[in-house]
C-alpha cells in the first residue's frame, strides 16, 4: 500500500507530461469549423451519371440545401425521400437541393444508388477537398442551409429531426423564411 501510494505521484505527474507533450508530436487534423452566416464554398464537382460539372455557383440567387452523404449511410437513406419530395415540391419556387456523395468507391456505387432511389436533385462526386471547404466533415449526414446571397444559415449534423414526419418538417421550417 506504502507503494502505491508513493507512486502515484509518479503516475500523475507522467500523465500530465504526456498530455501536455503529445499535441506537439500528434497534432489534430482538423479543418477549420464554419461559422453561421459565412460565405458558402464554391465547388466544381463532377455529377454521378455523366460527369458534368456541377458548381454551387450554378444556383445562385437560390436558397440551396448541401447535403453530405454516403449510399452505406442509414441516416443518410432516411433523409433521401424527404429530399425527392422537397424538390418536387419546391425546385420551381427558389429552392435547390445537392446531394454531394463521400463514398470512396465514386460514381460506380453512387450512379447505381441513384437511379434505384429515384434521386430527382443534382449528386455530386465529392472528395477531401470540398469536404474541408466546409469546415470538415466528422459524420454523415451532414447538411448545410445556404440562402439566396450564399451564406451558411444552417448546418445539422445527422438528421434534423428524430422522427420520419419530422425530418422534411425541420428543413422546411428553415428555408421558408428565405424564400
Amino acid at each position: 500500500m506504502a507503494k502505491l501510494k508513493a507512486m502515484l505521484p509518479i503516475a500523475l505527474g507522467l500523465v500530465a507530461l504526456g498530455a501536455i507533450v503529445a499535441p506537439r508530436f500528434f497534432p489534430a487534423a482538423e479543418a477549420p469549423a464554419i461559422a453561421a452566416q459565412a460565405k458558402a464554398a464554391d465547388f466544381a464537382l463532377p455529377r454521378s451519371g455523366d460527369g458534368k460539372t456541377v458548381r454551387l455557383s450554378d444556383f445562385k440567387g437560390k436558397v440551396r440545401i448541401v447535403n453530405f452523404w454516403a449510399t452505406w449511410c442509414p441516416p443518410c437513406r432516411a433523409e433521401i425521400p424527404h429530399f425527392i419530395e422537397m424538390y418536387d415540391e419546391m425546385k420551381g419556387k427558389g429552392v435547390e437541393i445537392i446531394g454531394i456523395s463521400l463514398d470512396r468507391e465514386g460514381d460506380k456505387v453512387v450512379s447505381p444508388f441513384v437511379k434505384d432511389n429515384k434521386m430527382n436533385y443534382p449528386v455530386v462526386i465529392g472528395n477531401d477537398e470540398v469536404a474541408s471547404a466546409y469546415g470538415g466533415i466528422r459524420g454523415i449526414p451532414t447538411t448545410f442551409v445556404i440562402d439566396r446571397e450564399g451564406r451558411i444559415v444552417k448546418k445539422y449534423v445527422g438528421l434534423p429531426a428524430q422522427t420520419e414526419e419530422g425530418i422534411k418538417a425541420a428543413f422546411m421550417k428553415d428555408i421558408k423564411p428565405l424564400l
